[in-house]
């Protein structure tokens, strides 16, 4: 995958704010968490680079790209967080303000027509069998049209977390989930499983929020 583009503008946008988090989270004095951030960028790249790019079709390239993200600061870290620290420092780095107004304005489309489709077409294209680093899904809608699931059974964030050899902090960012739905103000974020731990499949439910 190439640095220039969506992952360059990807470091851009939240760079800051995964070295802000690193002293409000995880206690890093700011001269640290600068020196972090420093040698977590050609890190970054170096994890990319060693990606295939992503087809066109395939809406999951940003998911791989925070995995990089996180990956690499982990990397960089003087000392290795726990799963409960990550989970904290990630979701924080990745809430800025950008992130909850994007959240929002894609609640607005939850459950639409061309939201259904789009689901549907991300199910038939199986990219990860062509991609390892992407992901497989089937969709259920629910017979009562209280929502939908995503039902994941190939995942790019445990390929790439388990060659990093962090797959034992892949949680940290199946939470994301759980606040990106909050965020969106439409629908609550319902899960039994992830392949994370352990489960069959990792399982993505949206349910319509009851007025």
């Amino acid at each position: 995958m190439k640095y220039a583009g969506m992952p360059m503008g990807m470091w851009a946008l939240f760079a800051g704010s995964f070295q802000k988090q690193l002293t409000a989270v995880l206690g890093y004095d700011a001269a640290t968490a600068k020196q972090i951030t420093k040698t977590a960028k050609p890190k970054y790249k170096e994890i990319l680079t060693k990606l295939p790019e992503f087809e066109k079709a395939d809406r999951f390239q940003l998911n791989i790209i925070g995995c990089a993200m996180l990956g690499a600061f982990v990397l960089c870290m003087p000392q290795r967080p726990d799963t409960e620290a990550l989970t904290v420092y990630y979701e924080n780095a990745q809430m800025t303000p950008l992130m909850k107004w994007f959240c929002r304005k894609s609640g607005k489309s939850k459950f639409t027509a061309k939201d259904m489709a789009a689901m549907k077409a991300t199910a038939a294209l199986n990219a990860a069998d062509r991609n390892p680093y992407s992901w497989n899904m089937d969709f259920y809608a629910y017979p009562d049209g209280s929502g939908y699931e995503g039902r994941f059974t190939k995942c790019g964030i445990c390929t790439l977390m388990q060659e990093l050899g962090l797959y034992d902090l892949t949680p940290a960012l199946c939470h994301l989930d759980y606040t990106m739905s909050e965020a969106g103000g439409v629908t609550d974020f319902v899960r039994q499983y992830t392949l994370a731990s352990g489960g069959p499949y990792c399982d993505c439910g949206y349910q319509k929020k009851r007025v």
